[in-house]
């Protein structure tokens, strides 16, 4: 278990590595810089007051976000371009190899024990004097 949850930390770990570190990190920068001008055009029409209710001018911005859609496409453009090119060499293989093991763990656990040898009668027992 501890093999397959290490693996998964590595294969999340290339992926955004690769996302931030990829020959075309364009994508990812354009939807940074999107993300960057939406958040200080909305605060730029927030009219800023001490008293102001920093946790509902936050979620207000996040519901913002994401209801203009650009983090879901955003989003959706960065896995096409770095997960999907790695899923067939790199996480099927994983997952096959952890769906294998799972199944071979079941079968173990599925198979009935053999039944236990009956102990011997004939079998001499001590030696006993007769004397």
């Amino acid at each position: 278990m501890r093999k397959r949850v290490l693996i998964s930390i590595n294969s999340r770990s290339a992926c955004c590595a690769t996302v931030e570190c990829s020959e075309e990190p364009e994508t990812y920068q354009n939807l940074r810089q999107k993300v960057d001008n939406f958040v200080s055009t909305h605060l730029d029409k927030q009219e800023w007051n001490p008293t102001m209710n920093k946790n509902q001018l936050r979620n207000g911005l996040r519901q913002s976000v994401v209801q203009s859609g650009m983090l879901e496409a955003g989003v959706d453009r960065i896995i096409s371009q770095v997960v999907d090119p790695k899923l067939n060499h790199i996480f099927r293989p994983q997952i096959e190899r952890a769906i294998h093991e799972f199944l071979a763990a079941k079968k173990k656990e599925a198979a009935p024990a053999p039944p236990p040898e009956p102990e011997s009668q004939d079998a001499p027992g001590p030696a006993q004097d007769a004397s």
